[in-house]
This record gives structure tokens, sequence and C-alpha cells, in this order.
């Protein structure tokens, strides 16, 4: 005899099905079996018969008629065994095979005869129709219920259900002041990392109403997660929404082999019902939309610039690609100990394989972006530091509220294991001890809390003096100087920059150093401006030809490479990679590669007599054009024991070289030998006057 209910609540409430079922064993007995040969089989009551998953009890009754132990099996109905078609006809197969019969209260059946097993089959069918039929009667009247609002649907943090089934607010009030506090906080930080640090750093806890288990309805106190800030953002319930239907199960969102997925969040348009209005509201439908659309930007996708993170690139996720419109991506590198930041546009080479389509090193743009927003805001500094004083007032008194509530939380309990210690029986040691054992922890919690509140006003004062307003409002006037404070931190900035900035285009002239930026500003406006880049090349400078020209013209004048680039940088010339001046080597490879002369003289030096060179020493200099070989190879040759010399003694402690006509033919047979070629004279020094080149005018 098998006996199955669908649900719990059925073995509860519907007793007498449960009665009537277990009554088949007078059936049986009536039918010619000895009770003591009648198994009841009822492990499966409060399991569904959609499936014999998990339904130990019909996994029995199969195993024993494949045995050939039973003759007759017993049930109210078939619907009773089963639901499923696949679990249905296995069993009315195994029975054929075994012998076994079927019964019900409208007669018994032998699955070996077809009109039997015809009427077995079609008693199966509709049994797992009418599953369905009741099924889709249930949702109905569920939907039905759920778009007049009077469904009931899971509470989120923050809210509570009376016993009459009406959702409030809840009662507990420091509860609501966390709730409250973690939606003002999004507001002002704008991210969800941000609000869960602040609450961490200020020691706030969530209260969680527990849904089971002993504890059922009290309030518990869990560490802020970034999961349930994450949730609570997104839950409409908070702005009085009604919402059904908004998670719904999707067989084509199910993963294989995790029977648990399959929910996901549907579009608003998608959701059963949707009334604003029905349940108490702790924001705005305006504020929570706003929300939405935050949490929205912040995402890391390509059409959005992301939340504000604490790279040292001011425009991270605000630049775009003047030349694909592309968003532009910030890569960082170290060099010399120090982080360098460059903004690229990689779409083209992410997507198809193609080349980058520019690059900007941060520094220009960041500088560029950062003069210009503080330029913006310095009109208005007066009122950055009265709402700045504002601010720190009201975080403040928010903290200090829901500290007082803490502290009263401790109280109560305090008193509340006190009271149970003195009303219980002093000789009854067993409860006693254990009591005591609580009071003493309740205590010693709210020493704890106490000492960690005067560490709290110790650090924040409740009122700021006059004196501290007076410094807030002229670190507000030096906008510059807060922007370069160290403790402003990178977020910070970013953070300000966002608040004025909607985006920034930018685009690289070819492959000079001009970039044309434009910056679309929070209000609509647009500006155009001109940045300057740090380029590899000098060639590629926008004034690379009217650079050359003048370095020409100035060495036409006989004057020094060293001369020409302090001329040049005095009018306005910069080099290729920084904004500092034109250096001797850049002045040099010009006229190299222009074929000029360089104008070697310079002023002599003083020498001391008592240091100058002797018979057979040379200046270092000297000794190189000798040989017609770089300084740097006489230095090498020095170092290696090649060459003997010394130093002066007095600046410039230039190097006198030692070097005898011996020597010199053995470093000339050197020379032949490395370089392949007979030994030549360099023209400055030859005796040939076709020659000699020309003597130069110094500097």
């Amino acid at each position: 005899m098998y006996v199955r209910q669908s649900t719990r609540q059925q073995v509860v409430d519907h007793g007498e099905s449960t009665r009537l079922q277990y009554a088949l064993v007078d059936r049986a007995v009536m039918l010619g079996w000895a009770a003591s040969r009648v198994m009841v089989i009822d492990e499966d009551l409060g399991k569904s018969g959609a499936s014999a998953v998990d339904r130990a009890g019909f996994q029995r009754l199969v195993a024993e008629i494949s045995l050939g132990h039973v003759g007759l099996v017993l049930g109210i109905d078939m619907s009773r065994l089963a639901r499923s078609g696949k679990d249905w006809y296995q069993l009315i197969e195994l029975c054929a095979l075994s012998g076994a019969l079927l019964a019900d209260t409208d007669g018994v059946y032998d699955p070996a005869h077809y009109n039997d097993r015809l009427l077995l089959g079609l008693k199966g069918s509709i049994s797992e129709a009418e599953l369905h039929l009741i099924k889709q009667r249930m949702q109905a009247g569920r939907v039905n219920k759920a778009r007049r609002g009077e469904m009931a649907i899971a509470l989120p943090i923050g809210y509570c259900r009376r016993p009459s089934g009406e959702a409030v607010l809840d009662p507990d009030e420091q509860v609501r002041s966390v709730v409250r506090l973690v939606f003002a906080k999004f507001t002002e930080l704008g991210s969800i990392q941000g609000v869960v640090r602040y609450l961490v750093e200020n020691g706030i806890e969530m209260g969680v109403r527990a849904r089971s288990g002993p504890l059922k309805g009290e309030v518990q106190w869990k560490r802020p997660a970034r999961a349930t800030v994450t949730c609570m953002l997104n839950s409409p319930i908070y702005a009085g929404i009604y919402v059904y239907g908004r998670r719904r199960f999707s067989a084509a969102d199910q993963v294989p082999g995790r029977p648990g997925t399959g929910r996901r969040v549907r579009d608003e348009d998608e959701w059963i019902a949707r009334i604003e209005g029905v349940l108490p509201a702790y924001i705005t439908v305006e504020q929570y939309r706003a929300n939405l659309a935050r949490l929205a930007v912040n995402a890391p996708h390509a059409d959005t610039p992301g939340a504000v993170r604490f790279g040292p690139a001011l425009l991270a996720g605000l630049l775009r690609c003047g030349r694909c419109r592309r968003r532009m991506t910030v890569s960082y590198h170290v060099d010399a100990g120090k982080c360098r930041t460059s903004y690229n546009c990689t779409g083209a080479r992410a997507e198809w394989g193609g080349p980058n389509c520019q690059q900007v090193i941060g520094r220009c743009l960041d500088a560029l972006v950062t003069g210009q927003v503080l330029a913006a805001l310095t009109p208005a500094s007066l009122a950055v530091s009265v709402r700045a004083a504002e601010q720190i007032v009201s975080d403040r008194a928010a903290l200090a509220r829901i500290w007082d509530q803490r502290l009263e939380r401790a109280r109560i309990e305090a008193d509340r294991a006190r009271r149970c210690y003195r009303l219980a029986e002093p000789e009854n040691r067993l409860v006693v001890r254990h009591l005591e054992k609580d009071w003493e922890e309740a205590m010693r919690a709210q020493q704890h809390l106490m000492e960690e509140h005067d560490r709290f006003l110790n650090s924040t004062p409740p009122h700021l003096s006059t004196a501290d307003k007076a410094a807030l409002a002229a670190v507000a006037a030096d906008l510059p100087a807060l922007w370069a404070a160290p403790s402003t931190t990178d977020a910070q900035r970013k953070e300000v920059i966002r608040a004025v900035v909607e985006e920034i285009t930018v685009a690289v002239r070819g492959n000079s150093e001009l970039v044309d930026v434009a910056v679309r500003w929070a209000g609509g406006l647009t500006m155009q401006v001109v940045a300057r880049r740090p380029i590899q090349y000098c060639e590629h400078l926008s004034y690379y030809p009217q650079l050359a020209a003048r370095v020409l013209e100035l060495a036409d004048q006989q004057l020094h490479p060293v001369a020409i680039a302090a001329r040049v940088t005095a009018e306005g010339f910069r080099p290729a990679r920084d904004d500092g001046p034109i250096r001797y080597r850049l002045v040099s490879q010009i006229l190299r590669r222009n074929n000029h002369p360089i104008a070697f003289a310079r002023a002599p030096l003083p020498v001391d007599p008592a240091e100058a060179p002797a018979e057979h020493e040379w200046w270092l200099p000297a000794l190189a054009a000798e040989l017609a070989v770089t300084t740097g190879t006489i230095r090498n040759w020095r170092k290696q024991g090649l060459l003997h010399g010394r130093q002066e003694t007095r600046p410039p402690h230039r190097w006198i070289i030692h070097a005898d006509p011996a020597e010199l033919t053995t470093l000339r047979v050197r020379l032949d030998r490395v370089r392949g070629r007979t030994t030549r004279v360099h023209p400055r020094f030859s005796d040939d006057p076709a020659v000699r080149l020309p003597p130069v005018q110094s500097a």
C-alpha cells in the first residue's frame, strides 16, 4: 500500500486524505491478504509525484516489484503513485513482467491484460495533465493576486510584515537609520565599494531579521557586504514599488547540471506586476532611477566610463578617440621608479587586429584638463567651503545618531541579562551560571562600545569651531593648493573632474606633438583647446622646419651648438619629449643631418702652469683628435691600462694623457688592425693645407 501527499501543508491540513489512504489496509485484507502480509510505504509523505527523484518510497516500491515480492499495489488513486508519464509507464511495465496487480478505489487492474493496460495508461495521462492544470490554476491565481498588490513577496532589509500580512517599515529605529544612511552615502560617493568602505571604517553593521530558525523574526547585526548593498540599490521596494515577477525562471538561462540556476532579473516591461505607492518607501522613485543610472555608468563596459578607481590617470573613462569614436583605455608602466600613464585607442587592434589609432602621454592631458577644471571652479570656492562645512556637520550628526542607538541597544541588552539573572532561583546553579555568564558578556560588550564611542567623540567634534571654519574657507579659496595636497587622493580628484566634465574627445594631428582636445562640460558646453604631447622623434615636431632653419642660420654665424641651443630656447622652441630647454645634442643632430660644420672652438679655459701638459702629454680631446677616435675610446683605453694619465687637481678636473711617439705608433697599428685600413691623420691636424679644416671662431 503506497501513501503520499504532495506537500507538507497537505499532510498537516488535509489529514482526512491521509487517514483514507491508511484505511486501504482493510481493503487489502478484504481482498484476501493477511494483515501481516500488507506492507505500508509512506516515506513519500510531503513530496510531489512529478518526478521519482528524491522519492525513496516510490523507489522502494519499484525495487520490491522488480524482485517479485509484490502481488498487489494499492493506492487511493493512480495520481498518488506518479504524475509523470515516464515513471508511470515504467511502473506498469514492471508490474506486467512480475505479475503484480494495481488497484484503486475504482477497481483492480492487471497490467498484463491489454484492456487494463490501456485504461491504466489513460489514467496516467489524465493524472499528468491534471498536475499541469493544477499548476496553471495556481499560477493564474498568484498572478491575479499580484496584480492587485496583495500577493506576499519577500521583503528586504528595513522592512517587516505584520501578522495581518501588511508590509511596514522595520520598527527598529537603528535598522531604519542604517538603511537611510546607505542610500545617502551612495548619492554622495557614487559607488558601491565607497559605501561599503565607509560603513566598515565607521564600524556600522546592518540589521537583518532572521527568516528561519529559533531566532526567526529577531534582528541580527551583520557586517556590511558588497552583495547586500548591491541588492538594496537595485530593489524597487525601497522606492515604494510593489513588484512581482522581477526574477523568473527560464530554461534557456539554466546551466546544464546545475538545477539551482536559470533565474535572472527581467527587464521592467517583462515584470508581471508593478504598482507604485503600495509599500512604504525610503527613497523616491526619481532617486531610485538615478541610482540605477549611476550603477549602469559604473559598470565596466566599453560605452560607460566605469566607477572611479585609484589609479593616477585622472581622465580614465572620460576620453574618447577623435578618429574612431571608441573609448580610450589606460595603461600604466613604471619608469625610473615612477608610475607613468598613457591613454591608448586599441579598439581596432582588439576587434580585427588593426593598428592602434593613437596614443597620448597621460601627464600632458591631465595637466591641461586639471587647469581648465580649477579655473572653472575657482569662482565657486566660497560656496564649496560652505557646502563642505555643512557636509561635515551632517555626516557627524548621522554617525552620532547611530552611535546613540547602538549604546541604547547595548544598555537594553545588559538590563535584560541583569533581570533574567535576578529572577532565577539562586540555588539552581545549573541555570544561574549560564545567566551570570550572559550578564557579564553583555556588560563587557557595553563597556567596549562606550570606549569606542569616546574615541569617536574625541576624533570628530560635534561642531566646527570658528578656527576650523576659517581654515576650511582658506583651503577652499586656494583650490590649486588643495588639489596638489598630499591628503587629496587620485580618486577624489577624479570625482571632482567627473562632476563638471561629461566627455573629452582627443585627436592627434598626424605624428606631431599637437593634440586637439574637445572638453564637453556637464552643462552641455564644449570647449576646444590644443595640448602638446611628448613625442619620440624631433622630426615629427610641427615646427621642426622652422627650428632647423633657425639652427642653420645661427650656425652660419659661427656660434657654438651650446649657444645655439640657448638662443632657440629663448625664442620659444621646445624639444620633442618634454617642455625643457633645447639641448646641445639636438642642435648637433640638426647640423650633422644638414652636412653643416660644427663650431668646436670654445673660449680657452685657464690652465695652471704647474699642471700644464709636459712633453709627450696630451689633453684628452687633443689626443682623441690626433688618433681620429672619440673621447670615449681614449677613456676606455685608460681604464684598460693601455694609456696612463693624470687629472687636474682643480676644476674642471680635465684629464692629461701621456703618449710618446712609440705609444702613438702602437695605438695607430691597433686601430689599423681593427679598422682594416691604413693610418691616416685627422684633417684638422694634417700638414697638407688642402685637407686641413679652417679654424672656427669661438662662441
